[in-house]
């Protein structure tokens, strides 16, 4: 595979254990909450392909619409694979031009809280199923998750991003 194109199967990686990462904890949350595994998802399916007023109280039993589940979840897998595949392009784009290494991390932090903010602004009308915190702590756990695949593939990353080329130290 060429050096170049590295960043694809890459990215793909990295956008599928964000994925898992965020679905993984939706359903741990569910559960916990004494609600079925997937009422988050269901209620992003539903808000997603009828509207956030198709979406019943956060405490009502609910019908799984599978639809509404199967839409949302391409959706999201879409989303973390484009996200993945763009932070693996800036960090490969950052290894082959030094110089433009905290650009790339600025635009990794942007994206982590551009992120979260779209997700919360779509989400306003389901904040009884789906909190702020939740939005934080599943995006948070999701850069965890992915941060690690990435620092095993590339194990001098923190350290390029953060240093300054222009002033190398020693």
């Amino acid at each position: 595979m060429p050096t170049r194109s590295r960043w694809i199967p890459e990215g793909t990686v990295v956008g599928l254990v964000a994925f898992a990462t965020v679905a993984v904890f939706y359903a741990a949350l569910d559960l916990l909450g004494g609600r079925a595994a997937l009422h988050t998802v269901n209620a992003l399916g539903l808000a997603f392909t009828r509207g956030t007023v198709a979406v019943p109280p956060a405490d009502a039993p609910v019908a799984i619409a599978w639809g509404g589940v199967l839409t949302y979840s391409l959706v999201h897998l879409g989303a973390s694979l484009a996200i993945g595949m763009l932070v693996c392009r800036l960090v490969f784009e950052a290894e082959l031009r030094p110089m433009q290494a905290q650009v790339a991390l600025l635009f990794i932090v942007a994206g982590f809280a551009g992120t979260i903010g779209l997700v919360g602004a779509w989400t306003t009308g389901l904040r009884a199923v789906l909190p702020w915190w939740s939005i934080i702590t599943a995006n948070a756990l999701a850069v965890l998750a992915a941060g690690t695949v990435m620092l095993r593939r590339h194990p001098g990353f923190l350290s390029e991003m953060t240093a300054n080329p222009r002033f190398p130290a020693a």
